[in-house]
């Protein structure tokens, strides 16, 4: 494709500039042309009305050397013969044959006669002895004087316009390009059992949309082998009841030849069974960490959660405000796990505040990390440090979102913790902008990364900590 769009955008810009330069370098020649013989016409105009006034010889050149413009001999005139001298007068340089000269005197009109090197003008004047021609020499040089550098400025412009267009159908060609072999790409990858493999969504609108559809593509096959896996090692684990039983019936046959067969043969199922369970669950942890690699848009989920939770909120008198997740932001974590981070910290929320207490969650996407704000207008944390700690219950309302779950267990933090340090980021408390706690999840967007990229991601989570600090203060 973009070789195509290279190749007609070569052709048809050719074409363009073949119809536009070669009339104008035409015009470009008959112009030099008019200009040569204008100038000559002058040039015979001056002497006419010498030549009205006068035939004398002396001051006949006296009027050409006047006339004369250049390296001179470019003039001459044809007097012809009158009573006092009886011969015809010649003055100057005479090129044109003399044959020319006289039917130009005949004509009574100007012509062009072609002459060694050049061209002559023959101008016919009325004299008192008949007629008079004056003859202004044209060398070929001054007919073509400035074509060759209007030539080559038209194919200078010519030639930038068509490697202009072939340029900028290169980089057209390239932006349609280049996301189609990522999406073939990804598809070749998910083929070959990659199921991490995602596209980015940019190029053409159409392009956009064919890998939007493949990445809800790729989750929908993820999730459907997910469900098959966990159906495999259910049906498995089912098994193992009856199988006890028949091993156990099997004991009690004896030593008979056909009891040590079917003992033999419940082992045997029994080692199979087991073979599938391992299998099962190996698949089972690879499907999780394809669903990590692939990760998930936390404004699709943080959507999808406090419309989940905006009902109860409604129902006790509580402000909600979502702010950041209006448009996509991608997070390499497995969907099921950030939703039950949100949901632990929402749930908290909840449980630990009185009710008609606003809350609101932030999202903020930075270069290298997303960090998602969870703050609410209670009484707050008494011991922030304390509450990050795993298994520690503030037991009550007033202790802020997220301190406990599940009643007293305070695992909360802990789920929301375990899920940041996964991406290699972290959890901070403190006190937000609505007066009650503020619960800052910093996501790293690439935890493994080393060296600059690492101690540029020391510096970012410094920055935002710095910015948190600010947003925080009262009055702010």
């Amino acid at each position: 494709m973009r070789w195509a769009l290279v190749k007609v955008a070569l052709a048809v810009t050719t074409m363009v500039v073949v119809a536009f330069a070669v009339p104008l370098g035409l015009v470009v020649k008959e112009l030099a042309r008019d200009r040569a013989y204008g100038s000559a016409e002058r040039q015979a105009a001056t002497i006419g009305p010498v030549l009205a006034i006068t035939t004398d010889r002396a001051q006949l050149e006296r009027a050409v050397a006047s006339a004369e413009t250049g390296p001179g001999g470019r003039i001459g005139v044809h007097v012809p013969a009158n009573g006092r001298n009886g011969g015809p007068a010649e003055i100057g340089v005479r090129r044109a044959a003399p044959a020319d000269v006289a039917a130009a005197a005949k004509l009574g009109r100007a012509s062009i006669s072609p002459v060694p090197g050049g061209s002559s003008l023959l101008q016919p004047t009325a004299v008192a002895s008949g007629i008079a021609v004056v003859e202004v020499f044209v060398p070929d040089a001054a007919l073509t004087n400035g074509v060759t550098t209007s030539w080559a400025v038209l194919a200078a412009v010519g030639l930038a316009l068509v490697i202009g267009s072939v340029a900028v159908a290169d980089r057209l060609g390239t932006r349609m390009v280049r996301p189609a072999e990522r999406l073939a790409d990804a598809a070749h990858d998910l083929g070959r059992g990659k199921l991490g493999v995602r596209v980015p969504e940019d190029g053409p609108k159409e392009l956009r949309l064919a890998a939007a559809a493949f990445n809800a593509m790729a989750d929908q096959v993820v999730q459907l082998l997910a469900n098959e896996r966990e159906l495999a090692a259910d049906l498995s684990h089912r098994l193992r009841t009856p199988l006890t039983v028949l091993r156990l019936n099997a004991a009690s046959l004896g030593d008979t030849p056909d009891a040590d067969q079917t003992r033999a043969a419940v082992a045997q199922l029994e080692r199979e069974v087991d073979q599938i369970i391992r299998t099962a669950r190996e698949q089972q942890a690879h499907t999780r960490q394809a669903a990590a690699a692939a990760g998930c848009d936390a404004a699709e989920v943080i959507r999808e959660r406090m419309a989940f939770w905006s009902a109860l909120a409604e129902d006790e008198g509580r402000t909600v405000r979502v702010a950041g997740a209006d448009r996509p932001v991608r997070l390499p974590v497995a969907r099921p796990d950030l939703a039950a981070a949100l949901d632990a910290m929402l749930g908290n929320v909840f449980r630990h505040t009185p009710e008609g207490t606003a809350f609101a969650v932030d999202v903020h996407n930075a270069e290298e990390a997303v960090i998602v704000l969870v703050s609410d207008a209670g009484p707050g944390i008494a011991d922030p440090d304390a509450a990050l700690r795993r298994g520690w219950s503030g037991g009550g309302r007033g202790q802020g979102p997220a301190v406990t779950e599940g009643g007293s267990t305070g695992l909360g933090l802990d789920i929301v913790r375990r899920l940041a340090e996964s991406t290699g980021g972290d959890v901070r408390l403190g006190r937000s902008v609505l007066g009650g706690t503020e619960v800052r999840v910093w996501l790293a967007l690439d935890g493994r990364r080393e060296g600059p990229g690492e101690r540029r991601g020391h510096r970012l989570r410094r920055t935002l900590g710095r910015r948190g600090r600010r947003a925080t203060r009262p009055g702010s």
